[in-house]
C-alpha cells in the first residue's frame, strides 16, 4: 500500500510539474508576445510622440559605437580611375621650364591633375602623358569654365592705368581685357575703339554687375548666367557697347611670373651655378650684381660686406621669406653662404630703383601712371599685412620697377640685421628719421601701421616725382617738428583727394591710421574716377 502511494504520488506529481511545465511555457510565450507588442507600441509611440528620445537613444547608440570599435575588416581600397576623379584639374597659365630633375614642364592652356600639395607655392602635378613632378602654384589654375583665370582676357591684378597702356600698345579697334572692379566681386571691360573718330583713339570701361538673381549682365536687358558667356556673347554683337569685344589681349608683356624659390625647399645656392653679369648699384650692405642662376635665368645678386649685418639670424629667416610670393614682391630666390662674402640672389627689375625712376622721369609722368604706382606697391604691402610681417624701411629706394613697369616692393624686414650702429640710431645719417612715424624714433616699436605711415611718406615722394621728404631739415629737426604735429604739405601733382590719403597715414595714434587693405579699395576707387 505504501509503495502504491508513493508511485501515485510520484505520477500525480509527474502530472502536476508537466502541467505546471506546461502553463510555465505558455505563460512565457504569451508574455513575449506582449512585451514584443509592448516594444512596437512603444517605437511606434516614440517615433511619433517623444523625438527627443529618439535623438537621446541614437546619440548613446552613436557613443558606444565610438567607445567600440567595429571589429568588421576595413572596406578595400577604392579603384584608381576614382581616386583620379577626386584629384582637382588645373590649367596652366604660363609655360614652366624644369629647374631641378623634381620638376614637371608647363606648357600653357594645358591641363593638368594635381596629386599632392606639397606647400603652397609648389604642388605635384601629373601631365596627360603620366609624368609627373613638382611645379609652381602660380604658374597654374582650377580649370572650370566659370574660373576667369583659364581666359586670354581676364587679368586679375592689374589697374586701370596699366589696362589703357597694355591696350594702347595693342591699339586695335576691339581690344579688350576684363579686369576685376573696385566692387568686390564685380568686374570691368576695357575695351580699345576709335568708333566715331577714325583719327583719335580711346578706352571705354564698362561695368560688369550683378543682379539679384545671380545674373550678369553689362545693359539689363541682356542676362547671362556667368561672365564667360556674356563675353562671348558680345565678341559677335556690340549691344550697346562701342564696338563689339574683337581681340582678346593676353597677359602684361611676357613677363613670367617668379617662383617661391628656384625649386621645393631649396633655399641654398651653389655658387657655381651663378654667373656675374655687371655691377648695376650698391646698398646698404653692398655691391648688387645682374646676373645669371645656371646660365638662363636673370637675377640680382647682392654680396654681403662682412660684419654690415647678423648673417645667422638672416639665415633663419631667409627661409621664411622665401615662403613669401606676391606678384607686388621682389622674389627672394634664396642664398649662398657657403664663402665670404655671402649672396642674396633675389629676382630681377629691369627699371631698377623707384626713386632713380621718378627722378629720371620727371615731367614725364602723368597723374595717373603715379596712382598706379602707389597701388602696386600698397598691394604689395596689404599681402604683407595679411600674412603679419612688417617692412620696417617702406621708401621708393626700396622698391623696384620691373620692364612692364609694375613696381615690387624689395628688402622688406631686412633692417633687422644691420649692425650699424648709425642705421639704427636717431641721430645718425642712415636712419630712416623721414619715413618714421613718432612710436619708431622715440621707442623702435614697429607695426603694420609704422608701415603705413612710411607709405603715407612714400606717396609723398612719388607725387613730387623723387623729391625727398623734409629737405631742409635735420633728422632732429624732423623729429622735433614730427612731435609737434607737423606735417609733410601737399605736392602740386597730388589732388586734395590724394593728399587725404597720404594725411590719413600720419595719424599720432597708429591705432587710428588705416590698413593697407582699406588704403587699397580707396586708391583703386579713386582711380576708377580719374
Amino acid at each position: 500500500m505504501v509503495t502504491m502511494s508513493s508511485s501515485s504520488d510520484s505520477t500525480f506529481q509527474s502530472v502536476l510539474c508537466c502541467c505546471c511545465c506546461c502553463s510555465v511555457q505558455k505563460r512565457q510565450v504569451r508574455t513575449q508576445k506582449s512585451l514584443s507588442k509592448n516594444e512596437e507600441l512603444s517605437e511606434k509611440y516614440s517615433q511619433h510622440q517623444r523625438p527627443w528620445f529618439s535623438r537621446l537613444m541614437n546619440k548613446d547608440q552613436s557613443n558606444r559605437s565610438r567607445v567600440q570599435p567595429s571589429k568588421r575588416k576595413p572596406l578595400p581600397p577604392l579603384p584608381v580611375s576614382e581616386l583620379a576623379e577626386e584629384k582637382i584639374q588645373v590649367k596652366a597659365l604660363y609655360d614652366f621650364l624644369p629647374l631641378e630633375p623634381c620638376n614637371l614642364a608647363l606648357k600653357r592652356a594645358e591641363e593638368y591633375i594635381i596629386l599632392e600639395r606639397c606647400d603652397p607655392h609648389w604642388w605635384k602635378a601629373r601631365d596627360h602623358l603620366g609624368n609627373e613632378g613638382l611645379i609652381p602654384s602660380n604658374y597654374v589654375t582650377e580649370n572650370r569654365l566659370t574660373n576667369l583665370e583659364i581666359y586670354e582676357w581676364y587679368h586679375k591684378n592689374i589697374t586701370r592705368n596699366q589696362a589703357e597702356r597694355l591696350l594702347r600698345q595693342e591699339a586695335k579697334e576691339g581690344a579688350f581685357i576684363v579686369r576685376d572692379s573696385r566692387h568686390l566681386g564685380s568686374y570691368t571691360i576695357s575695351v580699345f575703339t576709335r568708333a566715331g573718330r577714325p583719327t583719335q583713339s580711346s578706352i571705354k570701361h564698362y561695368h560688369i554687375k550683378r543682379n539679384d538673381a545671380g545674373q550678369w549682365y553689362v545693359t539689363e536687358r541682356r542676362l547671362f548666367p556667368s561672365v564667360p558667356e556674356l563675353i562671348q556673347y558680345h565678341q559677335y554683337n556690340a549691344a550697346g557697347l562701342m564696338t563689339r569685344l574683337r581681340y582678346p589681349v593676353g597677359l602684361l608683356g611676357s613677363c613670367l611670373p617668379a617662383t617661391a624659390g628656384f625649386s621645393y625647399e631649396k633655399w641654398e645656392i651653389e655658387p657655381s651655378e651663378l654667373a656675374f653679369v655687371k655691377e648695376i648699384g650698391s646698398g646698404q650692405f653692398g655691391v648688387v650684381h645682374l646676373g645669371q642662376w645656371r646660365a638662363h635665368i636673370k637675377v640680382a645678386i647682392k654680396a654681403i660686406n662682412e660684419g654690415s649685418m647678423s648673417e645667422e639670424d638672416f639665415m633663419e629667416e631667409a627661409k621664411v621669406m622665401m615662403k613669401l610670393s606676391h606678384s607686388r614682391l621682389v622674389q627672394l630666390y634664396g642664398v649662398c653662404i657657403r664663402q665670404k662674402p655671402i649672396y642674396i640672389v633675389t629676382e630681377f627689375m629691369e627699371n631698377g630703383c623707384l626713386l632713380n625712376y621718378l627722378r629720371e622721369r620727371k615731367g614725364k609722368l602723368q597723374k595717373v601712371l603715379l596712382l598706379s604706382v602707389c597701388q602696386d606697391i600698397c598691394e604689395g604691402m596689404a599681402y604683407l599685412e595679411r600674412n603679419c610681417y612688417i617692412h620696417r624701411d617702406l621708401a621708393a629706394r626700396n622698391c623696384l620697377v620691373s620692364s612692364a613697369c609694375v613696381v615690387k616692393i624689395s628688402d622688406f624686414g631686412m633692417t633687422r640685421y644691420v649692425l650699424d650702429d648709425d642705421y639704427i640710431s636717431s641721430s645718425g645719417a642712415k636712419f630712416p628719421v623721414k619715413w618714421s612715424p613718432p612710436e619708431v624714433f622715440l621707442f623702435h616699436k614697429y607695426s603694420s601701421k609704422s608701415d603705413v605711415w612710411s607709405f603715407g611718406v612714400l606717396m609723398w615722394e612719388v607725387f613730387t616725382e623723387g623729391k625727398m621728404p623734409f629737405e631742409n631739415k635735420s633728422n632732429l629737426q624732423v623729429v622735433e617738428a614730427i612731435s609737434k604735429g607737423f606735417r609733410l604739405y601737399r605736392p602740386y601733382l597730388a589732388p586734395m583727394s590724394i593728399y587725404r590719403v597720404m594725411y590719413s597715414c600720419w595719424h599720432e595714434n597708429p591705432k587710428s591710421r588705416p590698413t593697407f587693405a582699406e588704403l587699397l579699395h580707396v586708391l583703386t576707387e579713386t582711380a576708377e574716377t580719374w
